[in-house]
């Protein structure tokens, strides 16, 4: 916990948006402590607390407050499902108690399959996995970085999900038996209430071995994971009122994916589905030409706001000329 504590990384990215006195103060603040934290602690400590603690707060936290409302207000719960009320969590405590509890183990066995592969990678590499120098990444290393585990990240779901979790075999059997036991649209809890084995090549390995190759530093990993973990908290939700186009399509494919069996729907963002034609539902795609009507909506409806008030404008300029005019004449 004192690693945590240690690690103001908020106050680093939030940083562009306070006023420039504060900013110097917070980035100065973040790299004394940061420079601390890295002289102190061992770069493996540093990512395993960490990333445990990022998971924690921003799944488990509000896995367990959405399930306190979907058990607790039922009828409200049921409107803003997608699938209505065959995605609700069963009412059932021992059920409900045993499902926390694997996801939970999960979650800690998680995060020990991730020290072992960082210990055997640092052996092999003779080298820590991320960089924990004293200097900070610049923000266009940090996008960049991101944008490609992003997009490996998004490969390897794909393939994974589709061609070993969602084919014939023990690891496929595994995961319907475990992750798809629900039939509906899922809620965040389940996320890792999967057996162990399918879990670790659909969450895990897929943002883990993209990290191997690139190598970024602890701070853009730590930051991929804050961003990571609450998408796959807010995707598996099965809530039809997430904002934003992005983020509600990734929830409505995740819920259609669960509620179908599996048929498809097997990437995060939509986009290997759509070429591989595997979308259920609607796909990507769709989702950007609806943003696009909706837009093209608000353009015609300020385009004739502004033809109107010309309008007006010249019928007053007009009235006010003629009045002008009969003044003169008389």
């Amino acid at each position: 916990m004192d690693v945590l504590l240690s690690l103001p990384i908020l106050s680093y990215f939030a940083a562009p948006a306070l006023t420039s006195w504060s900013t110097s103060l917070n980035l100065l603040f973040f790299y004394m402590t940061w420079t601390t934290l890295v002289l102190t602690y061992s770069p493996l400590k540093i990512e395993l607390v960490g990333t445990l603690a990022v998971r924690l707060t921003l799944w488990l936290t509000p896995s367990f407050l959405f399930l306190l409302f979907d058990i607790g207000v039922p009828s409200l719960s049921e409107s803003i499902k997608f699938h209505g009320s065959s995605s609700l969590p069963r009412r059932d405590a021992a059920s409900l108690l045993k499902k926390l509890a694997l996801a939970v183990i999960n979650l800690l066995l998680f995060t020990v399959v991730q020290a072992g592969l960082s210990i055997s990678a640092t052996v092999l590499l003779k080298d820590p996995v991320f960089k924990t120098s004293t200097a900070l990444p610049l923000p266009w290393q940090i996008i960049k970085q991101i944008g490609l585990l992003y997009t490996s990240r998004e490969i390897f779901t794909y393939y994974i999900h589709r061609n070993i979790l969602h084919s014939r075999g023990a690891l496929a059997n595994l995961h319907g038996k475990f992750a798809h036991a629900h039939r509906g649209a899922p809620y965040s809890l389940m996320l890792y209430a999967d057996h162990p084995l399918p879990l670790m090549l659909h969450r895990l390995l897929p943002v883990y071995i993209p990290s191997l190759l690139i190598r970024p530093h602890l701070l853009t990993y730590i930051m991929f994971t804050v961003l990571t973990t609450i998408e796959e908290m807010l995707s598996m939700s099965g809530y039809s009122v997430v904002p934003g186009i992005i983020m509600g399509g990734i929830t409505r494919r995740t819920a259609t994916h669960y509620a179908s069996g599996g048929r498809g729907n097997f990437g995060t963002w939509g986009l290997l589905d759509w070429v591989n034609g595997t979308s259920v539902g609607k796909d990507v795609m769709e989702d950007f030409h609806e943003e696009a009507d909706k837009h093209q909506m608000k353009h015609r409806g300020h385009k004739a706001a502004n033809d109107t008030g010309n309008f007006v404008q010249d019928s007053i300029n007009g009235w006010k000329k003629g009045k002008r005019s009969s003044r003169r004449k008389n």
